[in-house]
């Protein structure tokens, strides 16, 4: 039996390369008209782990932009962080939309 050695180096280098890290999503929020800043501010300290300055910057990057990056993860993450959000905007009846993006 002869064994092809071409086809045994394809294997090995196969074999041999890294696996890719996860790919990672950006959570943003949009800025809306009717969702009170404080609530803002409350829900990127409780969701997003933020200490209350990080989050007041990002809540007026939001609101003066429009929009804002509120965190970065793997996409089980982001989707739960997304859910998050809008389960508790819809609770307090906010308008709140979030969504989450690959990230560049």
């Amino acid at each position: 039996m002869t064994t092809d050695l071409s086809e045994k180096t394809q294997t090995e280098l196969r074999s041999q390369k890294k696996p890719e890290p996860p790919r990672l999503y950006q959570v943003v929020i949009f800025n809306d008209d009717f969702t009170p800043m404080d609530f803002v501010t409350r829900l990127l300290v409780s969701i997003f782990n933020m200490d209350e300055v990080q989050a007041s910057q990002i809540m007026l990057e939001i609101h003066h932009l429009g929009q804002a990056i509120c965190g970065v993860y793997p996409r089980e993450i982001a989707e739960m962080k997304v859910s998050q959000v809008l389960s508790l905007a819809r609770k307090e009846e906010h308008p709140l939309h979030c969504i989450f993006e690959l990230a560049i």
